[in-house]
């Protein structure tokens, strides 16, 4: 039975209704098991794959991006053509938990934004990224087992506008093809 398919956006291939989280991959799974995973995923017909700046997880500086890393050894190993995979991954917003990133403390302004798009295609060894998301917003949120909102904990926040901007210009510049 062929992996039901549909289209995420306009522009984009059609993609499979699962995609493959890869959250874990470089850290609950090693090299070897996450490679295996995606290759079983591409032969049952997933052809949609997500990652993030910062996984996996648990998150650590020296472990920062090596799920993006292994897709891309991946990509290279097994030969997948690029347009037969759509590719999503994440720029992670501030965080006082992960002050590796970017140098920190990290904001979602345009440096940041393109910073981050470029350092993933590096790792992701592409050229483009199909969908790229802002992981969480610029803005304090209650997270990561946190329920209760606690103005106190409000701080400045770059405006939507700016991050909107930053990722047109990935756009523009054919790096992302979809925000």
């Amino acid at each position: 039975m062929a992996m039901p398919t549909f289209h995420l956006a306009p522009d984009l291939p059609s993609v499979s209704r699962l995609c493959l989280g890869t959250m874990t991959m470089g850290e609950q799974s090693g090299p070897p098991e996450s490679l295996r995973l995606l290759d079983a995923a591409y032969d049952a017909g997933v052809n949609f794959f997500d990652s993030a700046e910062m996984y996996p997880v648990p998150q650590r500086a020296e472990t920062h991006g090596r799920s993006e890393e292994l897709v891309g050894r991946w990509l290279r190993a097994r030969r997948v053509p690029r347009d037969s995979v759509v590719l999503a991954t994440k720029v992670a917003g501030p965080s006082g938990q992960m002050t590796w990133i970017r140098g920190g403390p990290v904001a979602l302004d345009s440096r940041n934004i393109t910073e981050a798009i470029d350092s993933s295609l590096r790792r992701l060894g592409v050229d483009y990224i199909d969908l790229y998301q802002i992981h969480w917003p610029d803005r304090y949120v209650p997270m990561f087992g946190e329920t209760d909102y606690d103005l106190s904990r409000q701080y400045t926040f770059i405006p939507m506008e700016e991050q909107l901007e930053a990722l047109g210009k990935g756009i523009e510049a054919g790096k992302v093809h979809w925000p």
